[in-house]
C-alpha cells in the first residue's frame, strides 16, 4: 500500500501537468508531473496529520485531496477564462463608449470594443502560457544521460540503505553517518502528532526539514519495509534530479554538446584531488589502492588536504536526503524562472509563487538559493528596464515588475508561517551564525589555509576558470541568472547559515549546477570554432578527464564501500522494540549515532547523539549529563527516571563502554524486558504502581 500511495501521486501528478501544460513537450510535462507528485505527498499528509496526526487515516485523507486537485485541473479555465473576460468587457466596454459618446456627442467608438477584445485575448494568453510549444530536447539525448546514472542511482541506494546480511544492516560509506538521522526521523513520524517533536530530544520542535523524510513515513505508516520507503523514492527523486538537470540545460542553451557537457561536469564533478592521490603511486601501489578500500580516502573528499569539494552524487544527494528532495524541488523551479522571463507569461510566474512557497520544509537551503537567484535576476530586470522602455524580452516595466510581485507575494505568503514556526527559532537560538570569509578555508585566527583562488581551483577544477567567460557570454535573458547565482555565491563565502559551517556547501552547489549550462554552452561553442583544427580531441580529452576523473574514481570508490551500521543484535532488538514497545514509550540509551531505539524502531530518547543535534543548534546539554547520572548512579538518581518519565533502559557494548555503568543496580531495580547477546533492555515501567516513587522516598 505505501508503494501504491507513491504511484497514485506520482500518477495524479503527471495527469495534472499534462492537462495544465498542453502546449509543453512531452518530457516536460511528464517531469513537471512527477515531481509535483512527489511535492504533493510530501505536504498533504503532513497537513492533514495537524488533524489526524500522522496515521493512515492522514495518509488516505491526502490522496484524496490530491484527487479532487487533480480534478480541479481538468476543468476548461481556458474556456472559463475566457467568458469572464467577455463578461468584463460586456460590463466595461459600453463604458469608455458611452463616455466617449458624450464629449463628442456623437456615436460611441467602434474601436472600443475591438481593443477590449484583444486585451481579453492577451490576458487569457498570459494566463495559459503553456499552449506556446516549448521544444524539448532529443529523446536519445535524455535516455543516454540520464538512464546510465540513474542505475548508477537505484544500485547505490540499494547498497547504502540498510542492506541485510547475515542479518545485519549494512550501508555505504557516505551513509554510514547521514543515514541514521533520515531513519530516526521518518520513523519517528508515524503516529506522530503535529507539528512534531525531535524524537532525539523530546519537547524540542523539529526545525530540521523534513518533509522528504516525511514522504518515506507515509510509505512506513502503511507497511512498506523500512529499507524500501527509502530506496524508492530516494531513487526516483535522484531520477528526476538528473532529468530536471537535461531539461534545464535544454531550456538555457537548446544546444545538445552543451547539455551532456554541463551534465558530465554536474555529476562528475570534482577538483584536482586525484593529482595529490596519485602523486607517489609509481613508487607507492598502494596509494592507488588506498582510493578503493580507505574511509574517506576519495579525491573529492580529502580534509587533510583541504580538499572539501564533494561529488554531488557520492556525499550529497545519496547520504543527504534532505538535500536530495530540495533539488527535486529546485529544479523545476529553475525551469518555471526560465519559461517566466522568456515568455513573461503571467501563469508561470504564479505557478511558481506556488511552487517556491512549499520549498522551505523541504529543503531550507534550496529556498534561500533560489531567492538569492530570484533577487538577482529582478535586479538585473530592472535595471534593464527604463520607465515607459520596454523590456528586453518585449515587456513593459509594469508588467515586470508586477509578475515579480505576484511570484514574490505568493512565496513569501506561503513560505513564512514554515519559517516563523520551525527554522527562525532553531538557527537563530543556536548563536552560532556570523560573517565568515572563505567557506571552510578558513582557520580559527582568519588565515587562509591554502590561497584564496588556488583552494577554489584545487577543489572545482577548470570548471571554477570557466564560470566568469560563461557569464560574460551568456544570452542577454540569461545574464541576470548569472547575477543571481553570484549572489548565491557571495552570500555563502562571507556568511555561516548553520552552525556546521561546511554545509554552506548546498549553496555553493546551487551557483554551481545554475552555471554549468551556460560553462557546457561556451565550451560547446570553442569546440564548433576549432572545428578545422586537426587533433582537436588531444586538446578536449585531458580537458575533460582533468574535470572528471576525481569524480569518477570517488563514485567507483563509493559503489565498493560497504560498512555494518547495526549488528544481528541490535537489528533484532530494534524489531522487538517495534511490534512490543507503545509508540509514544521513552527509551534512555547512550549517544551514539547509530542508534538503533531511534533510527530503526522510532521510539524517542531521553537524549540522542550530540553529532546530530549541535549542528541541529539544539540546546542538549542538561538532558546528556542526566543521561550519564541515570546509567552511573541509578539509586541516587531515581527522581531523575521519573522525572523524564523513562519507560525502558536500553543497555549494549556502547553504553558499556561509554559510561561506568552500574548494570547490577539497574537490575535489581527495574525488570528484565528483553535481551539477546549483548543487548539488554529494562523495564522502568512495568513495576508495580508506586514501586519507583517508594525506592524515590526510601533513598531520600
Amino acid at each position: 500500500m505505501g508503494c501504491l500511495l507513491l504511484l497514485a501521486f506520482l500518477a495524479l501528478g503527471m495527469a495534472a501537468a499534462w492537462r495544465l501544460l498542453p502546449g509543453a513537450c512531452v518530457q516536460v510535462r511528464l517531469w513537471l508531473g512527477a515531481a509535483g507528485g512527489m511535492m504533493a505527498m510530501m505536504w498533504l499528509p503532513s497537513l492533514f496529520a495537524f488533524f489526524l496526526d500522522f496515521t493512515a487515516q492522514a495518509q488516505y485523507m491526502a490522496l484524496a485531496a490530491g484527487a479532487v486537485l487533480w480534478g480541479l485541473c481538468m476543468l476548461p479555465w481556458r474556456r472559463l477564462w475566457t467568458a469572464c473576460a467577455r463578461l468584463a468587457h460586456g460590463a466595461w466596454g459600453a463604458g469608455p463608449a458611452a463616455w466617449g459618446q458624450m464629449r463628442s456627442e456623437g456615436a460611441p467608438d467602434p474601436g472600443q470594443a475591438g481593443r477590449w477584445a484583444d486585451l481579453s485575448r492577451s490576458a487569457g494568453r498570459a494566463l495559459a502560457p503553456a499552449e506556446e510549444a516549448a521544444p524539448g530536447p532529443p529523446l536519445a539525448l535524455t535516455l543516454g544521460l540520464v538512464l546510465p546514472f540513474l542505475a548508477l542511482a537505484a544500485y547505490l541506494q540499494y547498497t547504502h540503505t540498510l542492506r541485510e546480511i547475515d542479518g545485519a544492516l549494512y550501508v555505504g560509506q557516505s551513509t554510514y553517518g547521514d543515514l541514521c538521522l533520515h531513519l530516526g526521523i521518518a520513523t519517528g513520524l508515524r503516529g506522530a502528532s503535529y507539528p512534531p517533536e525531535y524524537t532525539l530530544l523530546p519537547g524540542v520542535l523539529l526545525g530540521y526539514p523534513f518533509l522528504f523524510d516525511a514522504l518515506s513515513a507515509s510509505m512506513l505508516v502503511l507497511g512498506c519495509p523500512l529499507a524500501l520507503s527509502f530506496t524508492l523514492p530516494g531513487t526516483i527523486a535522484m531520477g528526476l534530479v538528473f532529468w530536471g538537470f537535461v531539461l534545464l540545460a535544454w531550456e538555457m542553451t537548446q544546444d545538445a554538446l552543451a547539455v551532456a557537457l554541463a551534465y558530465l561536469l554536474a555529476f562528475l564533478n570534482g577538483g584536482l584531488g586525484f593529482a595529490y592521490m596519485l602523486d607517489g603511486w609509481p613508487t607507492d601501489s598502494t596509494m592507488l589502492r588506498e582510493i578503493f578500500t580507505g574511509y574517506y580516502q576519495t579525491p573529492t573528499n580529502m580534509p587533510d588536504l583541504n580538499l572539501r569539494w564533494v561529488n554531488v552524487i557520492c556525499d550529497m544527494m545519496i547520504p543527504q536526503r534532505t538535500l536530495l528532495g530540495g533539488w527535486m524541488a529546485l529544479l523545476p523551479a529553475l525551469y518555471m524562472l526560465c519559461r517566466g522571463i522568456k515568455t513573461r507569461a503571467w501563469g508561470w510566474f504564479a505557478a511558481l509563487g506556488v511552487w517556491v512557497g512549499a520549498m522551505p520544509m523541504v529543503h531550507t537551503h534550496s529556498f534561500l538559493a533560489l531567492g538569492l537567484i530570484s533577487l538577482g535576476l529582478f535586479a538585473w530586470e530592472m535595471a534593464c528596464c527604463r520607465r515607459g522602455a520596454k523590456h528586453p524580452a518585449g515587456a513593459p516595466l509594469s508588467r515586470v515588475l508586477g509578475q515579480y510581485l505576484l511570484y514574490g507575494g505568493l512565496a513569501l505568503a506561503l513560505a513564512l508561517p514554515q519559517l516563523l514556526t520551525w527554522t527562525f527559532p532553531q538557527s537563530l537560538s543556536s548563536g552560532q551564525l556570523g560573517w565568515r570569509f572563505n567557506w571552510v578555508n578558513t582557520r580559527d585566527d582568519g588565515s587562509f589555509i591554502d590561497g584564496y583562488f588556488w583552494f577554489w581551483i584545487k577543489n572545482v577544477g577548470p570548471v571554477y576558470l570557466l564560470m566568469l567567460p560563461a557569464a560574460l557570454n551568456a544570452p542577454p535573458k540569461l545574464k541576470g541568472l548569472c547575477l543571481g547565482a553570484l549572489l548565491v555565491y557571495a552570500a555563502a563565502e562571507l556568511y555561516q547559515f548553520q552552525p556546521n559551517v561546511y554545509d554552506n556547501n548546498k549553496l555553493f552547489y546551487v551557483a554551481f549546477l545554475l552555471m554549468l549550462p551556460l560553462v557546457g554552452r561556451l565550451l560547446s561553442a570553442l569546440w564548433r570554432a576549432v572545428r578545422r583544427i586537426r587533433g582537436r580531441w588531444l586538446l578536449a580529452l585531458p580537458l575533460l578527464a582533468v574535470c572528471l576523473l576525481s569524480g569518477s574514481l570517488s563514485l567507483c570508490r563509493e559503489a565498493l564501500s560497504q560498512y555494518q551500521l547495526f549488528s544481528r543484535e541490535e537489528a533484532q532488538a530494534a524489531a522487538y522494540i517495534d511490534e512490543n514497545a507503545p509508540e509514544d514509550a521513552l527509551f534512555l540509551t547512550g549517544g551514539q549515532h547509530n542508534n538503533p531505539v531511534s533510527s530503526l524502531a522510532g521510539r524517542s530518547l531521553v537524549c540522542g547523539t550530540p553529532t546530530y543535534l549541535y549542528f541541529h543548534g539544539v540546546d542538549y546539554s542538561r538532558q546528556q549529563a542526566d543521561v550519564a547520572r541515570m546509567y552511573e548512579d541509578p539509586l541516587g538518581n531515581l527522581d531523575l527516571f521519573q522525572q523524564y518519565g523513562v519507560d525502558y533502559i536500553y543497555i549494549s557494548s556502547y553504553e558499556r563502554a561509554s559510561y561506568d555503568l552500574d548494570q547490577q543496580t539497574l537490575t535489581s531495580l527495574f525488570p528484565l524486558w528483553y535481551q539477546d547477546g549483548f543487548v539488554t533492555i529494562l523495564e522502568v515501567a512495568g513495576q508495580p504502581e508506586g514501586q519507583l516513587q517508594d525506592q524515590v522516598q526510601d533513598q531520600d
